[in-house]
C-alpha cells in the first residue's frame, strides 16, 4: 500500500502505508522527531494545535471540540443571515 495522508474530519492528519516506518518527520532545524506511536503502520499528526506531543496527535482535539476548517466553514455558512 502506498503512503497516504488522510485528513480526518475534525481530527488529525493520518500518514499510513506499508512503508510508514520510512517517513521522516523533522523539526524546523532538520532534526528527526520520533513518535511513540509511529511504530505501527500509521502516524497521526496534530491538526488542532493543542496536542501536548506536537507535532503528533494525542487526542486533545476530541476533548476541546476541535472543528477542522471544513466543518467550521459549513457551520458558519449555515448560520449566516441570508
Amino acid at each position: 500500500m502506498p503512503i497516504t495522508i488522510t485528513v480526518k474530519v475534525n481530527g488529525p492528519y493520518l500518514i499510513a502505508g506499508d512503508d510508514v516506518a520510512q517517513v521522516r518527520i523533522v523539526d524546523p532545524t532538520g532534526h528527526p522527531l520520533v513518535s511513540a506511536k509511529g511504530s505501527g503502520k500509521t502516524i497521526a499528526l496534530c491538526r488542532c494545535g493543542a496536542s501536548v506531543t506536537k507535532p503528533f496527535c494525542d487526542g486533545t482535539h476530541s476533548r476541546i471540540g476541535f472543528q477542522g476548517a471544513e466543518e467550521a466553514q459549513r457551520a458558519a455558512d449555515t448560520s449566516a443571515p441570508s
